[in-house]
């Protein structure tokens, strides 16, 4: 699905009378915006060129590989419920490996019987575990209003320079950042809600 496309200037004077699209990107009043080198478009706070998609992303987090597809602002919800679904079965198939394991006479024949099992756990356990730990790093990132990009690379990125360190701009307290994250679903102007100095993205 669409993680968030930047708007070329053509498809926002074509749709000008759309009120989703005419909020796409800021006012004129608002902070200077960076074009981007890539795409030469104008990018929102928070947006980064993807090379692989070739394309802006509004509020990018990161490309993931195996969906072949941007995880940004309008996606990035469906992406968390994606890994959490993962790991229930995951945990489901855990589970019924578990419920397989016979026992056996000795040792050699309890593991020629469950070897199979054995080595399904292993792999299930280690996937549950690499599922769990992206889960967890993506709800506290969250829980903080800052993305993958901008916690990898925040020395590189100008609205972030002047932050200290792990603070997020955008942040508005765990409760308000879960809440919007999860049950607003609208397009952002973060140059509004940034908190300081606000600067060109880089």
């Amino acid at each position: 699905m669409d993680p968030g496309f930047v708007l070329t200037d053509a498809v926002k004077a074509v749709q000008g009378s759309n009120e989703e699209m005419e909020s796409m990107l800021p006012e004129p009043s608002t902070s200077r915006l960076r074009r981007c080198g890539y795409c030469l478009l104008q990018q929102p706070m928070r947006a980064k060129h993807c090379q692989t998609c070739q394309r802006c992303v509004r509020r990018f987090d990161h490309h993931c590989p195996w969906m072949e597809n941007c995880v940004g602002e309008k996606n990035h919800r469906w992406f968390v419920v994606y890994l959490l679904v993962q790991l229930l079965v995951l945990l489901w198939a855990l589970h019924i490996a578990l419920s397989g394991v016979s026992p056996g006479a000795s040792w050699e024949l309890w593991f020629r019987v469950n070897g199979f099992l054995l080595a399904a756990l292993g792999v299930v356990g280690l996937f549950s575990g690499v599922v769990l730990l992206l889960l967890g790093c993506h709800l506290y990132l969250i829980s903080i209003n800052c993305t993958t990009w901008e916690f990898m690379s925040r020395h590189r990125i100008a609205y972030l320079k002047n932050c200290r360190e792990e603070a997020s701009p955008f942040d508005r307290g765990v409760v308000c950042n879960l809440w919007d994250f999860f049950c607003m679903c609208r397009t952002v102007m973060w140059e509004q809600l940034h908190r300081g100095n606000t600067a060109d993205p880089v």
